[in-house]
């Protein structure tokens, strides 16, 4: 089955409205998935503060684990646009195929880990209480890795095919399954067995089988998609396919890991400083990174439209195609910028329970962090549609080194001079975040733009 069609170039206001009709339901899915650490921090957190602790660290360190094998699902959603737009469906089905034999294979090595929770814990340092509640909590989410990174491949699979609303709607029925979940498991309401935090495990681990079921139902037997037999021998091994997706998806992993760990690095800095001062800083990232995954979605959706161009070798068409994601992404963030600085109190006291002693100097520094958090947000967004790009020419191992750079290189000693040693404290903390995350979107976005004139660039952008 060949699908490609000669598509005549599109114009300007064309590659907008299909852009942000992508970007949409790609956007709202990546907030759904977020909800899904929002509620079970805040349900846990009923039952009580030190399982809510082991909650935060092991989710924290479940996410961290899953970036790095996420690089694959993302992988192949260029490779999979860039297949549909040459009509490539061979190519198109050996991308998606080897994607999951890779997030397999990452989810069964890395779950001793999670087996091993509480010797890890204890080894950094954790309070044992926390690292006995953690362990409970990995040994059964850990489970879920496998099914997590193969929803990831599907979801980027269809999302190549243009098939976002299904990927939207399982993540939000997903997001209601884990509160009802959650809501029996954690308290042991109407005769359920009381278990704690292993309640949000058992919750965690139900969504993400659930997910992967439906969305692997849906692409492999939806009479429109059936032709394209995803599953197609699926017990072959593809060693060139394998070897596409893995050089190409093992370096968005380290980049994700790169930028994750600088959130992480920033959290223990703030705790230096001070157990209030780490409480507002997480409020204010937790804002922050909501409206993040507006810019998440819409980094996706550009990654598919430059692929697409780039399968189809017509570079003025991938140049459009990501002025339009830039400028839709550019007006998202002065929206969020505009209701940072008119309500940033408002966004904060929802977070805070006036009642607590220390409630009024956590709402005054996140309010101030949540203004800082104004510069944050361009940057933020910038750096990841410049990666989202790349990726969509297949360029992934310099982005990393480059994102690497500027987080590690000069982001994180940025906010360790300005807050410890020049003594501006988390202000100068967060300014510093905002400096690494201005060199990375500046770095990335020139590489990008270097390299987007070239026609016929697709896997083989070099310095």
């Amino acid at each position: 089955m060949n699908t490609m069609s000669q598509a005549p170039r599109q114009s300007f206001a064309t590659h907008l409205r299909e852009t942000f009709m992508l970007g949409l339901p790609l956007a709202g899915s990546s907030i759904a998935q977020f909800s899904l650490h929002v509620v079970n921090t805040a349900m846990v957190g009923w039952y009580g503060v030190v399982q809510q602790g082991a909650l935060v660290i092991s989710a924290s360190s479940f996410f961290i684990i899953f970036v790095i094998g996420s690089g694959f699902a993302r992988a192949v959603m260029p490779l999979a646009a860039n297949a549909r737009a040459k009509g490539d469906d061979a190519e198109l089905r050996r991308a998606a195929r080897m994607g999951l034999w890779l997030s397999i294979g990452f989810g069964l090595l890395v779950y001793p880990l999670f087996w091993y929770a509480e010797t890890v814990m204890l080894a950094l340092g954790q309070n044992p209480e926390v690292a006995i509640e953690a362990q409970k909590y990995l040994r059964i989410a850990g489970l879920g890795m496998v099914p997590a990174l193969g929803v990831a491949v599907l979801q980027a699979w269809l999302a190549a095919l243009g098939r976002t609303q299904i990927v939207l709607w399982v993540t939000v029925i997903a997001v209601g399954l884990n509160i009802i979940v959650n809501w029996f498991l954690i308290f042991g309401n109407a005769g359920a067995p009381e278990m704690g935090v292993a309640g949000a495990g058992v919750a965690t681990l139900f969504v993400q089988v659930f997910s992967l079921v439906v969305l692997g139902l849906y692409a492999g037997f939806l009479p429109a998609l059936r032709p394209f037999q995803l599953f197609r021998r699926f017990w072959r091994l593809d060693l060139p396919a394998l070897r596409q997706v893995w050089w190409l998806g093992l370096p968005i992993g380290l980049t994700g890991l790169a930028e994750s760990g600088l959130f992480q690095a920033s959290a223990i800095m703030m705790g230096w400083i001070g157990t209030s001062h780490l409480a507002a800083h997480g409020i204010a990232l937790e804002i922050t990174a909501m409206a993040f995954m507006c810019h998440v979605g819409l980094s996706n959706a550009a990654t598919i439209r430059v692929a697409a161009a780039s399968g189809r070798n017509e570079p003025a068409d991938l140049r459009l195609a990501a002025w339009a994601a830039l400028i839709l992404s550019v007006v998202i963030a002065v929206a969020v910028i505009l209701v940072f600085v008119s309500v940033p109190e408002l966004l904060v006291r929802q977070f805070l329970d006036a009642a607590k002693p220390d409630s009024a100097f956590v709402l005054g520094l996140g309010v101030t962090l949540l203004t800082l958090a104004a510069l944050f947000q361009l940057a933020d967004a910038m750096q990841v549609m410049a990666l989202g790009l790349l990726r969509g020419i297949q360029d992934t191992t310099v982005p990393m080194w480059l994102a690497a750079i500027s987080y590690w290189v000069i982001g994180i000693p940025a906010s360790y001079l300005l807050a410890f040693v020049l003594d501006y404290g988390a202000v100068g903390l967060w300014v510093g975040l905002v400096i690494g995350l201005v060199a990375a979107a500046v770095s990335l976005m020139i590489r990008f733009w270097l390299l987007a004139p070239k026609p016929g660039m697709a896997g083989k952008a070099a310095l």
